[in-house]
């Protein structure tokens, strides 16, 4: 019998059962890091203002337990099992009825597709190990910007030092190429927002959007970034532009880049060469 980690097949699927797992730990992830970071600032102005900071009950990404938001219905063991108990349950409480969001088993099965193909494409290596580690930040980040139009720091941060770590020793750009893929990632959109700014006196975007496209840099080098930039920028104003025209969306209400610059990225982890190759072919 083959041993798992020879046949690239078996390899994906063990990878997409594990990403069914890791999954469901990331709808926890976009639910609660944002509460987290609001508990957190409201104890910080609590405490500048000499006021008693009240910690309350424990609130993080291993407790409470998962509940219903509607009952408080715990979720048991066997109605949290990955996309399975959505489609048993049929997408809706087991207690009060109310309807669940199909966006649960929607990134479960996300991350599940996306670590298959990671598998797939590096097998059984460190660049299997650091591509996971990537398209599960950034669709954590993706998800949560489309939430509450925020990067959380405790996110892109340790994106670009892992980045970093990873290519060390060359494992998706050279060294030099990730340093200068992170710094230029920074800065390109922060002269963007700069020169937005001054030209309209409005922000045009926020400071995690700069610091996510210098961690994507400084996992795929700076010979990336045009990619993951146009991709991003391309579909964002065609999103942009559709929602505006047939759903009359507000233009005042900001629309979160995140995800677009979460979407080029990925696209660049897996085609990025082929596409800067098929680019210059050209010329």
């Amino acid at each position: 019998m083959p041993a798992p980690f020879a046949e690239p097949a078996l390899l994906a699927g063990l990878v997409f059962l594990l990403g069914l797992l890791v999954g469901s730990f990331l709808n926890v992830v976009v639910h609660r890091l944002p509460r987290m970071m609001e508990a957190e600032w409201r104890a910080q102005c609590a405490e500048l203002r000499g006021e008693p900071v009240d910690a309350g009950e424990p609130y993080n990404l291993a407790v409470p337990r998962s509940a219903c938001p509607a009952c408080g219905h715990g979720i048991t063991a066997l109605e949290n099992v990955p996309v399975l108990s959505w489609m048993w349950l049929r997408g809706r409480c087991s207690a009060c009825g109310v309807s669940i969001s199909a966006r649960y088993p929607a990134i479960e099965l996300l991350t599940a597709l996306l670590s298959a193909a990671v598998a797939w494409k590096w097998g059984w290596s460190v660049q299997t190990l650091g591509a996971l580690l990537l398209i599960w930040g950034l669709i954590a980040l993706a998800f949560i910007d489309l939430d509450t139009t925020l990067l959380p720091d405790s996110l892109t941060l340790p994106l670009v030092w892992l980045g970093l770590l990873f290519n060390l020793d060359g494992q998706f750009a050279r060294l030099d190429d990730a340093v200068v893929g992170a710094i230029a990632g920074y800065l390109v959109l922060w002269s963007v927002y700069w020169l937005f700014k001054l030209a309209t006196g409005k922000d045009g975007m926020g400071y995690g959007d700069f610091k996510l496209l210098a961690a994507i840099g400084a996992w795929l080098g700076w010979q990336l970034l045009p990619v993951t930039l146009l991709l991003a920028s391309v579909v964002g104003a065609a999103v942009g532009i559709a929602m505006i025209v047939f759903v009359k969306h507000d233009r005042r209400v900001p629309i979160p880049f995140g995800p677009y610059l979460a979407g080029g990225g990925l696209v660049a982890l897996f085609f990025g060469a082929d596409l800067t190759g098929a680019y210059l072919a050209q010329f």
